[in-house]
Parts: structure tokens; sequence; C-alpha cells
């Protein structure tokens, strides 16, 4: 999925829109999402999961097509019905930029809930709105996190290059768990490393050390996707 929408409208099942727009429309309309539903009020759904506001103005939010004039709250109930049984988390002690787009991701994959440990605050730009969409629970330190995790009877998968760490293609990786993220350049802290029950790596083939932290998140929870989803 890119940054916008599919640049022609977008069309539901159950409307239509018009083909040759004007050209004054045309210049003014944005290219992506769709326009008011069409007909008026007298047309709109009797649903209570569709946003009057939305009905009226359009939806230009970059989400897909079946939840096109869905109420947030709508959208959160029906992904909270059909989430996946693995958690994200990832430490915050740099003001990491690339957290925004890890919990991107998450929504993406449809994980189950976010975790912030360290730092309360974090770089929302990244994540494109979605953490409105996505649970996001913050914790004080990995002591505390750890906490949870044991409380939660979740399995801690963490995510590094470092010695002894199995490549994810031969790892084990627990259909419930928590894939846990570290520091881009650092890496994860030793404290992380040591409340993890396992530890895996992304294999690679060039001459870098590492690849971007948000973009070894992706891979990692689409690995578990392709497994278990």
């Amino acid at each position: 999925m890119t940054d916008a929408d599919d640049p022609t409208l977008a069309r539901d099942a159950r409307s239509s829109f018009s083909d040759a727009p004007s050209a004054a429309q045309d210049a003014q309309t944005p290219t992506h999402g769709v326009g008011p539903w069409p007909g008026g009020p007298e047309e709109w759904p009797d649903d209570p999961r569709y946003d009057l506001e939305l009905l009226a103005e359009g939806d230009r939010r970059n989400v897909v097509d079946g939840y096109r004039y869905w109420s947030m709250d709508a959208i959160v109930a029906d992904l909270d019905a059909k989430r996946h049984p693995f958690h994200v988390a990832i430490e915050n002690w740099q003001h990491d930029l690339n957290i925004g787009t890890i919990v991107r991701s998450a929504n993406a994959f449809l994980a189950a809930e976010v975790h912030i440990v360290g730092k309360r605050r974090w770089n929302r730009r990244g994540a494109m709105v979605t953490d409105r969409y996505q649970h996001v629970r913050h914790h004080e330190d990995v002591a505390a996190f750890a906490a949870w995790a044991r409380e939660a009877g979740l399995p801690v998968i963490a995510v590094d290059n470092v010695a002894g760490s199995v490549p994810i293609d031969r790892a084990d990786l627990p259909e419930s768990c928590v894939l846990l993220f570290g520091q881009e350049g650092p890496g994860l802290s030793p404290e992380a490393i040591a409340v993890a029950t396992g530890v895996v790596e992304i294999t690679q083939y060039g001459s870098t050390r590492s690849i971007n932290a948000a973009s070894a998140a992706a891979v990692i929870m689409y690995e578990w996707c392709r497994r278990w989803a």
C-alpha cells in the first residue's frame, strides 16, 4: 500500500461515481479516496458503522475500501474482532524516528498491540495517523515491560543481529508472542536481550551490518503473518 490510495476514485460495490468530472472539479478534488455518497442523504446506508460527516463530504483517509465512510470507532471495533495474537514492542531511549513507521506496519499486519518501552513520547509522523486505529501501551522500562509479558503469558522474541541470534527463517516463532525491536544503530539494550526467550535476526547478503529498524520490523511481522495469519 502506498501513502495515497489508488489515484482513481475507488468504487464501493453499493455506489458509482462520475467518470467525467468537470475541469473545475478536477482541479479542486483530491485524487485519492472517495467523494460524498452519491444521491445525497436519501441514499445513505442505514448502518450505524457509517459516519454521517464522511457520507456527506467524502472519505479521503488512508483506509482500505472496505472501511470507506466508516467511523473511526467502528473501524477499531472491527479490527479488534480479528487482531492477530502477536504484539510488537519497541525500545524508545533515543526518540527514534522509526517508531512511527513500525506502528504503521503493526497496523498493516494487524498486531494485537504496540508497546513503547522507555520514553513515553515518540514521533508520530511516520505512523501516518494509523496510531488512531492501533492500540499502543507504554512501559516505563524493560523491567515493567517484562513483568507485563510474564503476566500475559507471552514469550518475548528479540530481534537483533547479536551473537547467538537465530536466522528468522530457521527460528521458532510462536503464534502468541511479543516481537521486541531496538533503536536504530545500537539495537536492543542488554536488559532487553536478557528478558527475551529467543533472539532472531534477518539473514543479509550485502556489505552492510544491519538494515533500517523499521524495515527489519516489517520483515519480521510479515514472516509471522506468513506462518500464522
